[in-house]
C-alpha cells in the first residue's frame, strides 16, 4: 500500500494513505511503498522507498505529466514554510502537520505517491538496494542528534574575519548533521543545504564540537584507498602502516613516509610525467605487480561503466575508471563498517556521533569506555579483508590525541 509520514520525527506519527491522514490505528504491516526513510518507518523492512531506486531528488524524478501539480504543491509549501520562519516557529520542536491545514497535506502528499508511483514502475531496483536502505536509516539516525557546539572556544580568535563569518554561518545552519547518500557519483557522502558541515569543516574549527558524552573517540582506516586497491587485487592487508610496507616492499629506499605517500599517489593518480619523476623503474614494475592497476579496471569497467562489487554501477570512461573504481568501493566499505557499528550500539549510551570520509566518531561516556576494544575490532573486519585501525580521542573534536590500543 502506498503512503507517505507526515513528519520525519519518530514522535511526530501520521501518514497519508489512500487519500485520507492518519495518525493512529496505523497499520503498519500494510504499508509496502513510500518516497523515502523517515523516523515512523523503523524496523519496517518490508516498505520500498522509491528514492533509493532514483537517486534522484522528488524535483528531478518528477515526471513531465505531473509537472504543474508538483510546482502548485512546492509554490504552497515554501509559503508555509516562510510563515514558519516569520513567526519563529521551529520544525525540530513542532510536528509539520501540526502547523498546515489538512487540505494541503492530502494534495501536497497525493502528489508525492504519484512520483513516488511513477519512480518504482519505471526504474529498476538498484543491485545494492538493501546496502543503501540501511546507510539511509543509520544516517536519519545520526541526523536526530543534536550537536554539542562551543561557540566560546573560538572567542580567541575572533580577530580574524574568516571567523567572525564562519560564527555568523553557525547562526543560520541547523545543529545538525544531514547527510546525502546521493551527493556524488562515487556514493561519498555529501552534508545537507543548511545543516552542519562537518565533512568540509576547517580543522582550527574542530574545537568548537564537544561530546554529548565524555569523550570523542575516532577510528580512522590507515590508508583505505591503497589498502581497498590490495584488496581489489587479492592480496593480504599489511597489518603496519601502509607507507612504511611501501617503503621496505615496493621502493626499497631510505626515503620519508611522506616522500612514499607522495610517490604512491602520483603513480596511481597522477600524470605519466609525475610517476615517471617519482618512481624508479623497478618500483614501477613492483607498484604494478602489487597494486594491479590496469587488472582492477579491466575486471571492473565495462567500457562505459564502472561495476563495483559492490553492486554500485556508475557511468566513465577510461580515463576515470580507476579512481571511481577505487573511490567508490573504498567509501561503500567505510559506510558498511558505519552501519556495524551502529547497529551493535543500539542499546548503548554510546553512539555514533557523525562519520567522515573513511573514519567514523565515536561520542562515549566514561562507563562504557570498555566498549572500544571491541569496535575497533568490529571496524577493522571490512569485506575487504581486516584494514589497520587508527584511534584518537579527546575532550573536543579538535584535539584528539593518537591511542595505542
Amino acid at each position: 500500500m502506498l503512503f507517505q509520514a507526515l513528519d520525519n520525527k519518530k514522535e511526530c506519527v501520521g501518514i497519508y494513505c489512500n487519500g485520507e491522514l492518519l495518525f493512529s490505528d496505523l497499520q503498519m504491516s500494510a504499508l509496502t511503498a513510500t518516497w523515502d526513510y523517515s523516523q515512523l518507518l523503523e524496523n519496517q523492512e518490508q516498505i520500498e522507498y522509491a528514492h533509493l531506486y532514483c537517486g534522484k531528488t522528488l524535483d528531478e524524478a518528477c515526471p513531465e505529466h505531473l509537472d504543474t501539480l508538483w510546482e502548485d504543491s512546492k509554490q504552497k509549501l515554501r509559503a508555509f514554510l516562510r510563515s514558519f520562519h516569520e513567526a519563529k516557529l521551529s520544525l525540530d520542536d513542532n510536528c509539520f502537520y501540526d502547523l498546515v491545514p489538512d487540505q494541503f497535506l492530502m494534495e501536497y502528499y497525493e502528489c508525492r505517491n504519484k512520483i513516488t508511483n511513477y519512480v518504482l514502475n519505471n526504474y529498476e531496483r538498484p543491485d545494492n538496494y538493501e546496502f543503501l536502505a540501511n546507510l539511509t536509516r543509520v544516517t536519519n539516525q545520526i541526523a536526530t542528534n543534536k550537536l554539542n557546539i562551543d561557540k566560546s572556544s573560538l572567542r580567541p580568535l575572533m580577530y580574524k574575519l574568516k571567523v567572525r563569518n564562519f560564527m555568523k554561518k553557525l547562526d543560520i545552519v541547523r545543529p545538525y548533521v544531514e547527510y546525502n547518500i546521493f551527493g556524488t557519483k562515487t556514493g561519498r557522502l555529501t552534508t545537507k543545504k543548511n545543516t552542519f558541515p562537518i565533512l568540509t569543516l576547517d580543522k582550527e574549527y574542530r574545537r568548537i564540537l564537544k561530546p554529548a558524552n565524555d569523550w570523542f573517540v575516532e577510528l580512522d582506516f590507515n590508508a583505505a584507498e591503497l589498502r581497498t586497491m590490495l584488496a581489489l587485487s587479492g592480496l593480504q592487508q599489511p597489518q603496519e602502516d601502509i607507507h612504511e610496507w611501501n617503503i621496505k616492499n615496493v621502493f626499497k629506499e631510505n626515503i620519508t613516509r611522506d616522500e612514499a605517500k607522495t610517490r604512491i599517489f602520483a603513480w596511481l593518480y597522477g600524470s605519466e610525467k609525475e610517476s615517471k619523476r617519482l618512481s624508479t623503474i623497478d618500483a614501477k614494475e613492483i607498484l604494478r605487480q602489487t597494486y594491479q592497476r590496469e587488472g582492477i579496471v579491466s575486471k571492473h569497467w565495462t567500457g562505459s561503466h564502472v561495476r563495483t562489487r559492490f553492486g554500485r554501477t556508475i557511468p566513465s570512461d577510461n580515463h576515470h575508471a580507476l579512481s571511481y573504481i577505487i573511490q567508490s568501493s573504498c567509501v561503500d566499505n567505510v559506510n558498511r563498517q558505519l552501519i556495524k557499528i551502529h547497529d551493535r550500539l543500539a542499546n548503548n549510551t554510546t553512539r555514533v556521533a557523525f562519520t567522515l570520509h573513511d573514519s567514523i566518531v565515536l561520542d562515549v561516556p566514561n562507563a562504557e569506555r570498555g566498549l572500544i576494544p571491541e569496535l575497533i575490532k568490529l571496524f577493522s573486519n571490512t569485506d575487504l579483508g581486516n584494514f589497520k585501525v587508527n584511534i584518537s580521542a579527546g575532550k573536543n573534536f579538535g584535539n584528539l590525541k593518537r591511542l595505542n590500543l
